[in-house]
């Protein structure tokens, strides 16, 4: 088997094979960032095609938001179950199903079956819950810097794919363009088909960090019900005050990023402009920041605390935000607010999954955070039907950028009010 073997090279040259872990994970959100990334890009393209209004596409992208946040809790429930290998890789070929057949869409209830529903159920199967899974499995040590790295992932997807879609899609249209990230996606599967394994046992290995010298006995397979397993643990953690306050600043995180800057800031730089290929770039530029803001912000929660780096981290999105309507749309301008924004576009992530793991443990951690992510992505959904919604009644979107750096600034509030001291994993009170 070649995991086996390539775990047995990298060992002569002490390097551990939860890092190939690391690498098959990065690659696979690289190319799923690109798939949920892509729509910002073919928004003016399809209105253009068939029609249809900025409202009515955003309806599609809402209900995708909000499947790829509601999976994950299930996702990570998959994973303890049939493992990570499995579930990656089903993912990633309903993703590319559905775009293979969107490619002969022509109503609007197509675009909302198919870019809705069944990628928000794809891409959902692994979302940051993949990522979290393994830094929880395969590092004992170095977690934060391992969540840093494959949270950046999403970042460097927009980076490489934005700018080269749009440039497609300018000259040969949006089909060709998807059928590029339908071909990507072919590649990410391969790798998880030959190299992703569940868990470190499956190597003859202990998770990095992990001084013992045997290999760690996989646990017994579950065979809870997956909703079951879901729906109990949110019903634990909804008795924390922990729970409800990361679940509330990452639904302002998803409505403040994913939703409102990653799907519109496109077609409002065109509403001012600028050409889709120079507001394509914009955000790779903004995505070359966050790459290195993230792994910095993994590296920073290892060392301090979670709370303040999340106040911080809020606290100057949503000024970035609140200060973008003031730009001019000016190159110097632009250019500015893509690195105060960029910087810390998911840096919330490490902190919030560190937040997590200390509050309700490391075996229920990738299940909480998956229903805390569910938060963000309801967050997204919210903002990208509302500010669609502003661009079809008002014909701006300002009034949306403004109303999400003011829940920014609020989010950087409440997230003090966690408590200092971690309290036992999920509590049978409501005091945590």
């Amino acid at each position: 088997m070649i995991s086996n073997w390539l775990s047995s090279a990298l060992a002569r040259r002490n390097i551990h094979y939860g890092w190939v872990m690391v690498g098959v994970t990065f690659l696979t959100a690289l190319i799923t960032a690109g798939a949920v990334g892509a729509p910002g890009v073919f928004i003016v393209p399809l209105q253009r095609e068939f029609g249809w209004s900025t409202a009515e596409i955003s309806s599609a992208l809402s209900i995708r938001f909000i499947l790829f946040g509601l999976m994950a809790p299930f996702a990570a429930a998959l994973m303890n179950r049939y493992g990570l290998r499995n579930v990656a890789l089903s993912a990633l070929l309903i993703v590319a199903s559905a775009l293979v057949a969107s490619l002969a869409m022509t109503k609007v209830w197509h675009l909302l079956l198919l870019w809705g529903v069944v990628i928000g159920i794809g891409t959902g199967m692994t979302a940051l819950v993949l990522g979290a899974t393994i830094a929880a499995r395969w590092f004992n040590a170095r977690r934060g810097l391992v969540v840093g790295i494959l949270t950046a992932s999403v970042a460097t997807g927009q980076l490489v794919f934005l700018p080269m879609l749009a440039s497609v899609t300018e000259r040969f249209g949006w089909r060709i363009a998807l059928s590029i990230v339908c071909a990507m996606l072919g590649v990410a599967a391969f790798a998880v088909l030959m190299l992703m394994r569940d868990r470190p046992s499956d190597v003859g290995l202990r998770p990095f960090g992990d001084q013992g010298t045997e290999p760690l006995p996989a646990p017994p397979p579950s065979n809870a019900p997956i909703m079951a397993a879901a729906l109990g643990t949110l019903r634990e953690a909804a008795k924390t005050r922990t729970f409800w306050i990361l679940f509330a600043t990452f639904f302002i995180c998803g409505a403040s990023t994913n939703g409102l800057v990653q799907v519109h800031l496109i077609p409002m730089c065109l509403d001012f402009g600028i050409p889709q290929v120079q507001a394509a770039s914009l955000l790779a530029a903004m995505g070359v920041f966050d790459f290195f803001g993230t792994i910095f912000s993994g590296w920073l929660s290892d060392r301090y605390d979670n709370r303040w780096l999340l106040f911080w981290y809020y606290g100057l999105r949503g000024l970035s935000l609140l200060m973008l309507p003031f730009t001019d749309f000016s190159f110097y301008g632009l250019s500015l607010f893509a690195m105060f924004y960029g910087l810390d576009w998911i840096a919330t992530v490490p902190p919030t999954v560190r937040l997590t793991a200390q509050r309700f443990g490391a075996e229920r951690a990738n299940l909480v955070f998956g229903w805390v992510f569910a938060g963000h992505q309801i967050g997204a959904a919210f903002a990208a039907f509302g500010a669609g919604l502003s661009r079809t009644l008002l014909s701006t979107y300002l009034p949306a950028f403004f109303f999400a750096g003011a829940l920014c600034v609020v989010a950087s509030v409440i997230v003090l009010a966690i408590a200092r001291v971690p309290k036992p994993a999920i509590a049978k009170t409501a005091t945590a």
